[in-house]
């Protein structure tokens, strides 16, 4: 089992910047693909970013230019560096891990979640 714990979200006004930090635990998932999702208020889950092991990376058109996901192997950790926030970005951000090393954009193809991060940009 894989235990993820997300930190770093708040309230920041448009135009702002926030990093999200996502703390593995348990066995590892250093060779899997990690990933972070969003979920706005009555929407679905969507993409926002991930990152395999071998440090390839996609991102959402919606964030592509101003979000950076990056891994610390020794620690065990995935960021999301979020920049030039707008409020369009609001909602619950969750981190995900799979066992797979191929990236993936669909939730339905993570094996482990975090329990979210409020993100809330609004002046």
């Amino acid at each position: 089992q894989v235990q993820l714990v997300e930190s770093g979200g708040g309230l920041v006004q448009p135009g702002g910047s926030l990093r999200l930090s996502c703390a593995a635990s348990g066995r590892t998932f250093s060779r899997g693909a990690a990933g972070w999702f969003r979920q706005a208020p009555g929407k679905e889950r969507e993409f926002v970013a991930c990152i395999g092991y071998i440090g390839n990376i996609y991102y959402a058109n919606s964030v592509k230019g101003r979000f950076t996901i990056s891994r610390d192997y020794a620690k065990n950790t995935v960021s999301l560096q979020m920049n030039s926030l707008k409020p369009e970005d609001t909602a619950v951000y969750y981190c995900a891990a799979r066992v797979s090393v191929v990236l993936s954009t669909s939730p339905k193809e993570y094996d482990y979640w975090g329990q979210g991060t409020q993100v809330t940009v609004s002046s």
